[in-house]
């Protein structure tokens, strides 16, 4: 049996590397699936265009829920059971989707889809038992480089399916795809069983004290909470416009999804970049980014092309930002310690979750009252307030 102690400081293989960056990739995508399917789900399930946001708040509701009673369990618990018993649930979860006949029972099953997604956060900190200190931003850069790619694929390959077999199939064919993973997993992953110091109850309360007492972690995850917020707040309302003002269809939805692909290319180079210990410059330029991103989005007017081509490089440097700093803020509390790696990983992950529940309600109220240009002073304001509070940051 492999310890904890025993697996820490490893080398990490490429192809271990590279199953780990998928995995995350195949099961974070179960996030967002829905959320340029905003407009066919809630017209099939009845619900209104307020309230049609609730689709991807409720998954990502579960996914904070998953991160908080979840994922601290990999601090004592054995990780490779653990993430397979959570892709179980998301299969299920899947599968009522499929078959849901009405909006209730669609927005519970995706309350529990967001809830075993978290299976990949077990997975991101996994990755760093079996790596040193000295590459460890290079290794999380990799894997996250994955599971962002599956976060940005995640909406172009749900409206090419949709419009080819409806949305219904999407589900269905990623309930497939994840019970297969989860056979793989259970059979190549090594074993990490945890040295456990505290019960799980103990465990729960310590999230508490951890998050008191570890003024990084909350400032990493203020920071992000923020850009995620203006990530979900983006790609709720961008299908709607996209839609409405520039009469795309479900395939051209997809095509400008799949440009906001680019964006992943920061993750890697953001964990390389913060190994050199550019952590600092590397954040406060993520947040001023990301608000260029939103102004870039609020002065396009008009359905010309070029109206178009200025929303798709606004996605594709929003992406990048929103990105990189993840990259950023999972390095640096990673560093913090490796018997709470999962719990702290746990806090962060909910908390810049929690903004990404806000960015979407607010996108779908937004451009219900206010149009695409109250959603893009929205989407402004988010990074700013980030970077105000960045400025109070203490040099190290």
């Amino acid at each position: 049996m492999q310890t904890e102690q025993v697996m820490e400081g490893k080398q990490i293989s490429s192809w271990m590397t590279l199953l780990l960056a998928a995995a995350c990739g195949l099961i974070v995508a179960n996030l967002y699936y829905a959320q340029t399917l905003v407009g066919p789900i809630s017209a099939a399930t009845g619900l209104s265009s307020a309230a049609a946001g609730l689709i991807v708040t409720f998954t990502q509701i579960g996914y904070v829920i998953g991160l908080l009673f979840i994922v601290p369990l990999s601090d004592i618990i054995e990780n490779r059971r653990l993430a397979v018993l959570a892709l179980i649930v998301v299969v299920c979860a899947l599968l009522t989707a499929t078959f849901a006949p009405g909006a209730l029972l669609f927005l519970g099953a995706s309350l529990f889809i967001g809830l075993g997604a978290v299976v990949a956060q077990i997975l991101v900190p996994y990755a760093t038992y079996l790596t040193s200190e000295a590459q460890r931003g290079r290794v999380v850069g990799n894997v996250m480089s994955g599971l962002l790619l599956g976060i940005m694929l995640a909406r172009p390959v749900a409206s090419f399916i949709t419009s080819l077999w409806g949305w219904h199939a999407v589900f269905a064919l990623s309930a497939i795809i994840v019970a297969l993973l989860a056979l793989l997993l259970s059979r190549v992953l090594p074993e990490r069983k945890p040295s456990p110091e505290m019960n799980y109850g103990q465990l729960i309360v310590s999230l508490g004290v951890l998050l008191k007492q570890t003024p990084v972690l909350r400032r990493r995850a203020i920071y992000q909470a923020c850009l995620f917020g203006a990530f979900s707040l983006f790609w709720t309302t961008v299908p709607l416009r996209l839609s409405d003002h520039f009469g795309l269809s479900q395939q051209g939805i997809a095509l400008f999804a799949l440009a906001g692909v680019g964006g992943a290319v920061a993750a890697p180079i953001a964990g390389r970049l913060a190994d050199r210990g550019w952590t600092r410059l590397l954040t406060g330029l993520a947040m001023i980014i990301a608000a260029l991103s939103f102004s870039l989005a609020y002065l396009v007017h008009g359905d010309s092309n070029v109206a178009l081509g200025l929303l798709v490089l606004a996605a594709i440097t929003l992406d990048m930002a929103v990105s990189g700093n993840l990259v950023l803020g999972q390095r640096a509390i990673y560093t913090l310690g490796g018997k709470a790696r999962g719990r702290l990983n746990g806090l962060f992950m909910s908390i810049f979750f929690v903004g990404g529940a806000v960015g979407s309600s607010l996108g779908s109220w937004s451009y219900a009252h206010g149009g695409w240009s109250l959603t893009s002073l929205l989407g402004i304001a988010l990074p700013i307030l980030a970077l105000l509070y960045f400025f109070t940051e203490k040099r190290a």
